[in-house]
């Protein structure tokens, strides 16, 4: 059984492969849509594939990426995968592990792009690249919140909403009641809107992208709500202050009313108590 150090190690280059084959993709002309694409048979997972790219035609591709080489069940899992996705095969890899895979891939149509052999970077290069691909991203993200777009309109926010709440185009596509190359087509338009940006080519980017403009707008409207509302609040302060000398004219004739009423009071007292004497004298 391996150990723990040895499968992160594959792990971790697994997805560095990843992510160089989807960069490879993008130069070569084919724009990832979606990663990690489930492959449903009568409702049941069958299978994953790792990439769904389609080219400038429109041509849609299946991809699997391989850390290593390539062997003739890899190229067999690529070429039924693709099938049932209705797409073409297409495997990134590091070459063939022998002639037989080879003249496979050539038999069923499966296209193979080759990658590098070896990838050789210092520690301390690998660690400025890092750090530097690091602060780009976020500087990119940070943008897309804190910058101002004037370009996004409420139809805008439509297409963004569904793509935030969706983990796939398909799923996304649906709930605007729309087919797939239609929402792709829009996802271009958006682009060229400027309203996302042009870096944002796979969907699980666009959907970062959707989500944070998405919670921009959220903040801008309660930004908003809450200057109104500051706004109403002043207007009822300077509303009071203008009472404040009619109240206090007010506070003033009800007090010369209770003293009128005191003195009232006191004169119907004196009436009462005279008339009561009166009449006891008269009683006697």
């Amino acid at each position: 059984m391996p150990s723990s150090t040895t499968s992160i190690s594959a792990k971790r280059r697994w997805l560095s492969s990843e992510r160089i084959a989807q960069d490879v993709l993008e130069v070569l002309g084919l724009r990832v849509v979606e990663t990690r694409k489930k492959v449903i048979l009568n409702n049941t997972q069958v299978g994953e594939v790792d990439a769904i790219a389609v080219d400038e035609n429109g041509t849609v591709y299946a991809v699997e990426i391989k850390a290593g080489k390539v062997d003739v069940t890899g190229i067999r899992q690529a070429y039924v995968n693709a099938i049932l996705l209705n797409a073409k095969p297409a495997v990134v890899c590091k070459g063939f592990a022998d002639d037989a895979t080879k003249e496979l891939a050539d038999k069923l149509g499966v296209r193979v792009i080759q990658l590098s052999d070896v990838f050789l970077v210092e520690s301390e290069e690998l660690n400025i690249i890092v750090r530097d691909v690091i602060e780009e991203t976020l500087t990119d993200y940070l943008e897309i919140f804190y910058g101002f777009n004037p370009n996004i309109k409420s139809s805008h926010i439509e297409i963004l909403s569904a793509i935030s709440s969706s983990s796939s185009v398909e799923e996304a596509a649906e709930k605007l009641g729309i087919d797939v190359p239609l929402l792709l087509k829009k996802i271009d338009e958006l682009r060229r809107d400027g309203v996302i940006p042009k870096w944002a080519k796979k969907y699980s980017s666009v959907k970062r992208v959707s989500q944070l403009i998405i919670q921009r707008q959220n903040v801008i409207s309660a930004l908003e709500e809450s200057k109104k509302l500051v706004e109403t609040l002043k207007g009822v302060h300077e509303q009071l202050r203008q009472l404040q000398p009619l109240i206090a004219s007010f506070s003033n004739q009800v007090q010369r009313l209770s003293s009128h009423i005191s003195k009232i009071e006191s004169v119907l007292e004196n009436v009462y108590g005279r008339n009561e004497k009166q009449y006891e004298q008269q009683s006697s």
